[in-house]
């Protein structure tokens, strides 16, 4: 985003393809499910949800969601199988968890304890996979959306112009 002096310093720039105009409510509404009529019988270009049905059709987007999906699937396999088993270990095998490793350190406090590391260390290989493998794709993806739709905004005030 460009800096600006003034009294819209603090504000987001429209043209910013991480700037969610419909999280804020904004092209929400009757006139943007409506065809727009188009003088000549030229047929209108396509809405929103055509452009985003093309690009989850893409390559790109199928990509995305292919990496996406190699990563956490298994993730969440092996984390919830790790949780499965602390649980089932305390409940099943209470000697085993109560055996001493080093003074009142026991073995359900050193695997409780690793329940808390191993959240810490998933969601760091969460965020740097998603960094180094999927945010770059992920952002072109973006504006290559944001492009189509500045693209028929375009279009739309031409023809209403006519």
């Amino acid at each position: 985003m460009d800096k600006h002096e003034g009294r819209d310093t603090g504000t987001i720039r429209l043209d910013d393809p991480w700037y969610d105009a419909l999280a804020v409510g904004w092209g929400e509404g009757e006139e943007t499910s409506q065809p727009v009529p188009v003088p000549g019988g030229v047929s209108p270009a396509p809405g929103a949800s055509d452009i985003y049905l093309e690009v989850q059709r893409s390559a790109a987007f199928q990509e995305v969601r292919t990496r996406y999906r190699r990563f956490v699937v298994p993730a969440t396999a092996g984390f919830f199988l790790w949780y499965v088993a602390y649980v089932v270990a305390a409940t099943a095998a209470p000697g085993l968890m109560a055996r001493p490793v080093a003074g009142a350190v026991n073995v359900a406090m050193l695997a409780g304890l690793g329940q808390f590391l191993s959240t810490f260390l998933l969601t760091w290989a969460y965020a740097r996979h998603a960094r180094l493998r999927r945010d770059r794709a992920a952002l072109d993806l973006r504006w290559t959306v944001f492009e189509q739709e500045r693209g028929q905004e375009r279009t739309r005030a031409r023809r209403a112009g006519r």
